[in-house]
């Protein structure tokens, strides 16, 4: 899928606080190091990962799932495979009726899962990294 610069922008812009699923505790994973960068620009990330429910990272708890969450977020995004994201977006979408945007990680897209967010009015994102995107369009 193609996005314009300005559409990235204006998502990256207005996100405050963003749902990291498939959060790593592992420094060397990217999904680690992508929300160690987000928090670094400004944002709350809230790391979603069953394995490591209840622990602390990046300074909050941990979840479970994002149905777990007890907070809002702005923006879900997804460090899982294609073929995990239908149930996680379905989630999402029940847990934050207002959510913005739902953002998949490089290599991750599910157009079903695409089309059911896009219908209740959510931006959704295909094969990208917020961090790239950050860096190349907001640095």
């Amino acid at each position: 899928m193609s996005y314009s610069d300005a559409h990235l922008r204006d998502i990256l812009t207005r996100t405050r606080t963003i749902c990291l699923v498939g959060a790593s505790a592992n420094v060397a994973r990217p999904s680690h190091s992508v929300g160690q960068f987000l928090i670094s620009k400004g944002y709350r990330v809230i790391p979603v990962n069953p394995g490591l429910a209840g622990q602390t990272m990046f300074g909050e708890t941990v979840y479970a799932s994002v149905a777990d969450v007890p907070d809002d977020a702005d923006m879900i995004d997804i460090f899982r495979r294609s073929e995990a994201v239908p149930p996680i977006v379905e989630d999402a979408l029940k847990r934050w009726p207002k959510l913005q945007t739902i953002w998949m990680q490089l290599g991750v897209s599910h157009p079903a899962a695409t089309a059911t967010a896009q219908a209740q009015g959510v931006d959704v994102i295909e094969n990208r990294c917020p961090k790239i995107e950050y860096q190349r369009l907001l640095a």
